[in-house]
């Protein structure tokens, strides 16, 4: 994108940054890159030379992902979870400190595979960030922070961690998971983070259609780490998923802005509702950190920040109850991931973190009443009769049952395998 005196708007940046017509046909869409090598006129010369090490569909998406969360370098990989691998990996051993309540796959890899690498973590309640001082060590090589969290949607005072974290130790890398908000609604470097990395699977592509993941920073020595992980370990996207996820980011401001508004609407819905526990929503004053949102959510044209598309709510008749209002939906679908164009819901305690233990789900929130939902952008009038249909379906339901199977809520299903955890 040529340069301006004034600075371009999010939706601007999104479109037009790594978006130059291509110098070979000035086609407007720059052609997929599906070449796997490049010729060489002389050995040694050229800008690409292998397409795991680069090529112009992946270098095309990685400018737009960095220039969207204010960073100078960007990296995309094959999931969120190879991002997840390779910024642990460059860790080389010592001590995470981790939020409690993260995506189970981030769990899963700490405790399952990193900690085979000579990695320890401890995962700590991170909502008050004065507690990071307790659990630092020595050899703390990274803090490690998801805002809001997946699923209990806890915020995290980011620009607080990042000072505490390097105030003990300035080598301390702050690494924030920034999936749930994307780069529309929260930029973590600006406040303070040395990482920000997404789930590109999920808002960033927004269309259920590609698994990948990316991360930004400012640090040129994180990156040039990062970037010889990246094609050391060969976890590099394909060139058409770079260009369908760059196609994705062009639209990301309207259809986050659009999911956010529906969300306020439904979280504020179910909040009334008496068929609901709790509800958790940032954008909801009940939240315990709606404050946060001021501080590093972009504020809405009418003044109040945005929130995302992400809400979970306990229902009233435990894990049961949340079985039948899951099974009786009709726009919002029974389905892992998020992020989508669509609106989806499941019940994490038996999906996405039924790998952790009951006593790892208990201390983190995640109880089998708890639903998690991926408000999309259908029209939310059409959405919350969708939710009041599956609440009325659910007592009925549970009317004619409970007798004959009273609830036990164990906060899992039988089924749930402790070494299995979903990837969404």
């Amino acid at each position: 994108m040529s340069s301006s005196p004034r600075e371009y708007s999010f939706a601007t940046v999104a479109i037009h940054t790594g978006s130059h017509p291509d110098p070979a046909t000035n086609a407007v869409i720059a052609p997929i890159g599906v070449s796997t090598t490049f010729a060489q006129s002389e050995i040694g010369t050229g800008k690409y030379e292998y397409s795991r090490s680069g090529n112009d569909s992946r270098e095309r998406f990685e400018t737009v992902v960095a220039a969207l969360e204010k960073g100078k370098y960007g990296l995309a990989f094959s999931s969120g979870s190879a991002v997840t691998a390779a910024i642990l990996d460059s860790i080389r051993g010592g001590h995470v400190v981790c939020g409690h309540d993260v995506y189970g796959g981030t769990h899963r890899y700490m405790t399952k595979v990193a900690k085979h690498k000579g990695l320890e973590t401890t995962f700590a309640n991170l909502s008050d960030p004065e507690s990071l001082r307790r659990h630092v060590r020595p050899d703390t090589k990274a803090v490690w922070v998801e805002s809001p969290s997946n699923p209990t949607l806890t915020l995290v005072d980011i620009a607080e961690i990042s000072r505490i974290a390097k105030e003990i130790n300035p080598e301390i890398i702050v690494v924030v998971d920034n999936t749930f908000l994307s780069p529309y609604i929260s930029n973590p470097l600006t406040l303070g983070a040395d990482i920000v990395f997404h789930s590109v699977t999920k808002y960033i592509n927004g269309h259920s259609d590609v698994v990948m993941g990316a991360l930004v920073t400012n640090s040129e020595s994180l990156y040039e780490s990062l970037k010889f992980l990246q094609n050391a370990n060969g976890s590099v996207p394909s060139p058409f998923d770079c260009f369908l996820a760059h196609r994705g980011a062009k639209t990301l401001a309207l259809r986050v802005q659009a999911a956010s508004d529906n969300a306020l609407a439904i979280a504020t819905y179910l909040s009334a509702s008496p068929h609901v526990l709790s509800v958790s929503y940032p954008g909801l004053k009940s939240h315990p950190q709606h404050h946060l949102t001021y501080k590093q959510h972009r504020q809405g044209a009418d003044g109040h920040p945005l929130s995302g598309g992400m809400i979970s709510f306990r229902v009233k008749g435990g894990s049961l109850a949340a079985e039948r209002f899951c099974y009786s939906t009709q726009l919002f679908t029974l389905a892992e991931s998020l992020g989508g164009v669509e609106s989806l819901l499941e019940i994490p305690a038996r999906m996405t973190h039924a790998g952790l233990t009951e006593e790892e789900r208990t201390r983190a929130g995640v109880y089998g009443d708890l639903i998690r939902l991926s408000v999309g952008i259908e029209d939310k009038d059409d959405l919350i009769a969708d939710i009041q249909r599956a609440f009325e379906t659910t007592v009925h339901s549970l009317e004619h049952q409970i007798k004959e199977a009273p609830e036990v809520d164990s906060g899992i299903g039988s089924e749930a395998s402790s070494d299995t955890v979903a990837d969404a």
